[in-house]
């Protein structure tokens, strides 16, 4: 698999994903000829070499055809936007990616407006570097053959900018809104470090989390931003390669807290609301915190979506007076239920494949106790069969 990591440690933009991407190798000739495709004019894209801190960047410009009066105070409405898309000669992936973006965008400024999606409308200026940064990102990623996208952690910056509704807070409305179940740094440097296109492309196409793991770079590219920052360079770093390993990645949340005064007699239920609430695990684990004194470490893993509710929990049913998350990532291998058949009767088994093609086996335990009480036999003799049952079954007919 194809991936590719945006380290985005000074934030990021459209502009810069696309002159990141560009860095990588691809050439902004065929990008323009790509773009011609798409009915829309009064611009023209270039790259230019810039660098940041001493080192050597893309910077990716579209500039706005200021005599072109056709396109003078008017608007372009997101449904417009998404027919320019889909009536397009783009390549079916292209488009496709482009219309996930604007989707998302369209929908988040909707929220921020209390506007339909559809009726969102964009500023002419703003619709054309919108429509070119999102398509120009999407083919890039197209074209380097990519499959999978994270991002870092997000700087969002601070402070106060204009817009055509007035002075709104850094983040912006709908840059706060693409950007929920991201993880991100408030108030990490001056000014606006995540424009609203920036954060509609990572929200539609990227995930969170850390390089993948097994990743082998092949390509590293910079995109320059447009301002000069006093604490760091104004780049968005791209490393992209290939994914030796084949285990699926699940992006998490981990939430602990330690229990040092709460009856134990009180766990279970603690355990059981966790994971009525959506949590993916839940385990305790003995510790010794200050003093030596022994205590519990209670551990959730959870969707990030689920934090609040979970919280909830922990601080209503537990005696903790804080918990801490951290994100983090779960390495899977594929897995898939089915029944298999013993003498005794049926077993729902669990069947793993390593990216080795090694096969592993769990049983599932109610059913294997049922039929031990059942047939007044020993468990572990209904844990053999159904597990010979089922590696006799991946092994196929002799």
């Amino acid at each position: 698999m194809r991936a590719a990591y945006l380290d985005a440690f000074s934030g990021l933009s459209g502009d810069m994903i696309v002159g990141a991407l560009l860095d990588c190798g691809l050439e902004i000739a065929v990008l323009e000829r790509e773009l011609r495709k798409l009915d829309v004019a009064g611009y023209r894209i270039r790259r230019e070499a810039r660098s940041r801190s001493g080192i050597q960047a893309t910077k990716f410009v579209v500039d706005i055809d200021a005599h072109d009066h056709s396109h003078a105070h008017t608007h372009r409405p997101f449904r417009d936007i998404r027919k320019l898309i889909r009536d397009s000669d783009l390549g079916s992936r292209v488009c496709e990616l482009s219309l996930q973006v604007f989707v998302r965008l369209a929908e988040a400024e909707g929220k921020v407006h209390g506007v339909e999606p559809d009726d969102v409308e964009f500023h002419e200026v703003g619709a054309i570097d919108s429509i070119v940064d999102v398509v120009g990102a999407c083919w890039a990623i197209d074209a380097l053959g990519i499959d999978e996208l994270v991002v870092s952690p997000l700087p969002l910056g601070s402070g106060v900018i204009q817009s055509a509704h007035g002075p709104l807070p850094v983040p912006g409305p709908a840059t706060a809104e693409l950007l929920r179940g991201f993880v991100v740094r408030v108030g990490d440097g001056e000014g606006e470090l995540v424009t609203p296109t920036g954060a509609a492309i990572v929200s539609a196409l990227a995930r969170p989390g850390a390089m993948p793991v097994g990743f082998v770079v092949e390509r590293v590219g910079y995109g320059a931003g447009d301002r000069e920052l006093a604490d760091r360079p104004n780049l968005l770093r791209v490393l992209v390669g290939e994914r030796a390993s084949a285990i699926g990645i699940d992006s998490l949340l981990l939430i602990e807290t330690n229990l040092d005064d709460l009856n134990p007699e009180l766990y279970d239920h603690v355990m059981e609301r966790l994971f009525a609430a959506g949590a993916r695990d839940v385990f305790f684990a003995p510790i010794h915190m200050k003093k030596n004194r022994p205590a519990v470490l209670l551990s959730v893993l959870a969707d990030p979506e689920r934090r609040d509710a979970l919280t909830e929990i922990l601080f209503d049913e537990t005696s903790t007076l804080g918990v801490r998350v951290a994100p983090v990532e779960r390495l899977r291998v594929e897995r898939e239920l089915r029944e298999v058949e013993t003498r005794y009767g049926r077993v729902r088994v669990k069947i793993g494949k390593d990216p080795g093609g090694h096969v592993n086996v769990a049983p599932e335990y109610e059913d294997c106790k049922r039929l031990a009480v059942e047939a007044g036999v020993a468990l572990k003799r209904i844990y053999q069969e159904a597990t010979a049952a089922a590696l006799a079954g991946e092994k196929g007919p002799a």
